[in-house]
């Protein structure tokens, strides 16, 4: 059961299991859930981008987005993994690496039933369905649908 110290708190939670949006942008009629979201939104459209980083040129729409882009800079990693202690420096990079010990497969072909713990290896999966061929050698033109196959076979000796 979750525990709320603040009413606001608990009525932003409980909107994500109503789906109520009350919040609702005027220019597009795109409705949010929360007040913050509407604000971020709004800059989506004015470009306004009032955070600063000072120690680069980036600016961000959003508070919360230079508290995570200050990371790159400080290199804090947050988010340990509790079976190899590996960190990262987003929750969500976190829930992504947990998938590699879970073996949870969440990326799904839709043309035959192979699944993948992570999008890119679906992606990779897809090009022997289609055959596309994205990787070619300069200098004898043949295309490899795999960057690994391309890369082995490049450095073969004549």
């Amino acid at each position: 059961m979750q525990a709320f110290s603040q009413n606001s708190d608990l009525i932003k939670h409980l909107r994500t299991h109503t789906g109520e949006k009350p919040y609702q942008y005027s220019q597009c009629y795109k409705a949010f859930p929360q007040r913050t979201t509407l604000i971020s939104h709004h800059r989506t459209h004015s470009g306004e981008k009032p955070y600063q980083c000072c120690q680069c040129d980036q600016a961000f729409s959003l508070n919360i987005y230079i508290i995570y882009h200050m990371r790159t800079h400080t290199g804090e990693k947050p988010y340990q993994c509790r079976q190899c202690d590996k960190a990262f420096s987003h929750n969500r990079d976190l829930m992504k690496h947990m998938r590699i010990h879970t073996w949870e497969k969440t990326c799904q072909c839709n043309l035959c039933d192979k699944a993948f713990s992570m999008n890119c290896y679906l992606i990779k999966h897809l090009r022997t369905h289609t055959e596309e061929k994205t990787y070619q050698c300069r200098q004898c033109n043949k295309a490899f649908s795999l960057k690994t196959t391309f890369l082995a076979i490049s450095v073969l000796p004549e």
